[in-house]
């Protein structure tokens, strides 16, 4: 249940999303931005890294191209948050153990490993660049130790294991103190090899490299729920890998016709569920889901349901088929529902009902009159992605001008946050704020001509079991969480 809408004084009070844990609003916890080139070198030449890159990260605010994140995942305990960024960079942050003196500090992260995930390349036969940048990351569960996780650019998905190591051997026979082979005949004596304690370092290692298999864009990786296959998908194929082989793929999705020219539409998101190890869905630029089942057939050309909503003949126009394209599609915690995001709506799918969804939220109506501006700045063809909080009552997701919708499945309240470096103070409460369609504006809101569409919230993510969500702005990583956390 949510907390009371309104707040004694009387005042709209900001949307509190609960799963479970009482009454609150949200507050901003840190702001975070992702390390540059400059700072990787500072971070290489200190011992202390996670403190050196921290206070890097706070103090500086310039970024480049290569700086803007591109995707964000929690792992399933929720303890690491990790960022990929278009410079193909890997960022993983680590949440803050609470301590007597500093409670309120347990929702916060700090930097705990950044490396190079993948490097620009050419293709030679088809004379085609492949960006670096990172589509997406998903996390394996963890196992041991170490962590395990997935990224992937455009062609290459790669499989990472990151590990702390604490101590190192010293005392071999064959080697000095400075790892030189030593001469045979001077070793008089047999030495037993010790380890020693040494600073903490954080390793990530590339275990698995996935790559050739993909003609297209990836847009999407799933691990699947037996933990031993994951799919990725492109433009016009979906492919299931298992982790131990790399050298081969099969294919379960094609959807590419004999003569191009026939081509209607194309993949745009692909997800298992959470339970069925055999069941996926895959989105669609036409706006259809549909929903395979591997024991069907080998090929699942052939899906089992079809989810599509019928157009509405009034609101038809030069633009519905883009609008209508569904940027991202992501199951429920539960395997009940699916909920896809299209340009202007949030919709949820109950997996019993085909023919329309069960609930469809506006997140940004107020630009419907803006289409043809939007078309021409090339910003329709945004890519916006949505998250369930972790009992599926509560979505979300980003708009323009920084601003991100929440919205209440039971309750059916909404509202407008912003992310916002001029509200960065730590602990600030965020408050809602509103868009101005027309006539005359209030003071605390902000008319649609006014909205900035270069700052956008294209990726977030929400804690698996707590009210604490990761908000991505351009090269900055907002955390917030609810105030009774």
């Amino acid at each position: 249940m949510l907390g009371p809408w309104c707040s004694p004084t009387g005042s709209p009070a900001p949307l509190s999303c609960e799963t479970g844990c009482g009454e609150g609003t949200w507050i901003l916890v840190c702001r975070l931005l992702v390390p540059t080139q400059v700072s990787l070198l500072s971070m290489e030449e200190d011992i202390d890294t996670r403190k050196i890159n921290n206070s890097f990260l706070r103090d500086h605010s310039y970024a480049t191209e290569a700086d803007i994140i591109s995707t964000v995942e929690f792992n399933h305990t929720g303890e690491l948050l990790a960022t990929g960024d278009k410079g193909g960079r890997v960022v993983i942050f680590q949440r803050e153990q609470e301590s007597k003196n500093q409670v309120h500090r347990r929702g916060e992260y700090n930097v705990y490993s950044t490396f190079q995930s993948h490097e620009p390349e050419f293709d030679y036969l088809k004379s085609l660049e492949i960006e670096e940048k990172i589509n997406k990351i998903r996390w394996l569960p963890q196992q041991n130790a170490a962590y395990f996780l997935l990224s992937t650019n455009d062609k290459t998905v790669k499989l990472w294991k990151v590990s702390e190591r604490d101590k190192r051997p010293e005392g071999y026979n064959l080697k000095d103190e400075e790892g030189r082979l030593r001469d045979p005949a001077t070793i008089t004596t047999l030495r037993v090899p010790v380890l020693r304690p040494m600073d903490l370092m954080v390793e990530a290692t590339p275990r698995r490299v996935f790559a050739n298999a993909h003609t297209y864009h990836i847009n999407s990786i799933s691990v699947n729920s037996d933990y031993e296959t994951y799919m990725s998908a492109d433009d016009l194929r979906i492919n299931l890998w298992n982790f131990e082989i790399t050298n081969q793929s099969f294919n379960i999705v094609d959807i590419k016709p004999a003569n191009m020219e026939e081509l209607t539409e194309v993949i745009t998101a692909a997800e298992f569920h959470p339970h069925h190890c055999n069941t996926f869905v895959y989105s669609s630029s036409k706006g259809t889901i549909r929903l395979c089942d591997m024991r069907a057939s080998a090929l699942c050309d052939r899906h089992t349901k079809f989810f599509e909503e019928p157009e509405d003949p009034s609101n038809r126009s030069f633009f519905s088929e883009i609008i209508s394209s569904i940027s991202d599609v992501k199951f429920s915690h539960s395997g009940r529902y699916i909920m896809t995001r299209d340009y202007l709506t949030v919709k949820v799918w109950d997996l019993n009902m085909e023919n329309r969804p069960i609930e469809t939220y506006q997140v940004h109506d107020y630009l419907r009159s803006k289409l043809c501006s939007l078309y021409e700045n090339d910003c329709i063809f945004d890519k916006f992605e949505c998250v369930w909080n972790g009992s599926d009552s509560v979505i979300m997701t980003g708009s323009y001008n920084n601003f991100f919708r929440m919205f209440d499945r039971n309750t059916k309240r909404d509202v407008t946050l912003e992310a916002s470096r001029e509200n960065s103070k730590p602990r600030a409460i965020l408050k809602p704020r509103k868009v101005c369609v027309g006539g005359k504006r209030r003071k605390d809101e902000i008319s649609v001509d006014s909205l900035d569409f270069s700052k956008k919230i294209l990726h977030t993510a929400w804690h698996p079991s707590e009210n604490i969500i990761a908000v991505a702005a351009t090269n900055n990583l907002y955390i917030f969480q609810d105030k009774v956390n």
